[in-house]
């Protein structure tokens, strides 16, 4: 589970004493499981608290976890050290960008997985990647191209041939895919 230290609760109690409406602090892990994952602590305020998220109670404070995230902030540290300028609050969440995985995990992490561990090692031999921009609620995968692959004029293979095959053998509960990518700017185009 996630420590916060005793100098990150009262810092944090401290930023909290200064908002009239905040119940608490939201911990939550953007794109978890993925190069991208970005950890982060934001106020909770009246409708932030999802179904799933898991409540703790600290001396001067009130902490959600994100449930999604929950995994990913395994032996996650809060910290504050103070400095000449003040101090840093730093956040160190050494799963944040492991894929942890199975048939249980939701949707979206299932496919950001394949996506990072089989597709884009692939597209990267042609400076691309593609990433997910949202499951729609008809189970199609909504799909971003960018580097190499924006632009390139055999992206409908890629996309038909290589990333909706690979996702589609591996994740049947999809329909398909959708590519919402600008492929006007070919400024980075492969072909």
């Amino acid at each position: 589970m996630v420590t916060i230290t005793e100098s990150a609760q009262e810092y944090l109690a401290e930023l909290l004493s200064k908002q009239e409406d905040a119940l608490g602090v939201r911990v939550f892990i953007n794109q978890p499981g993925t190069p991208r994952a970005e950890t982060c602590i934001a106020y909770c305020r009246d409708g932030d608290v999802e179904e799933g998220d898991e409540e703790r109670k600290f001396e001067l404070f009130t902490a959600w976890f994100d449930g999604r995230s929950l995994p990913y902030l395994e032996d996650a540290l809060v910290d504050y050290a103070k400095d000449r300028m003040g101090g840093q609050l730093t956040i160190k969440a050494p799963n944040a960008k492991l894929p942890r995985v199975d048939e249980n995990s939701p949707l979206e992490d299932r496919i950001n997985y394949v996506l990072y561990n089989e597709v884009n090692p692939a597209l990267a031999a042609h400076g691309g990647e593609v990433s997910l921009v949202e499951v729609t609620e008809d189970s199609f995968a909504v799909l971003r191209f960018g580097g190499g692959c924006q632009g390139c004029g055999m992206v409908d293979q890629t996309l038909k041939g290589g990333v909706e095959k690979t996702l589609l053998e591996q994740l049947p509960q999809l329909k398909g895919v959708r590519d919402m990518t600008d492929h006007t700017d070919r400024s980075n185009a492969y072909y």
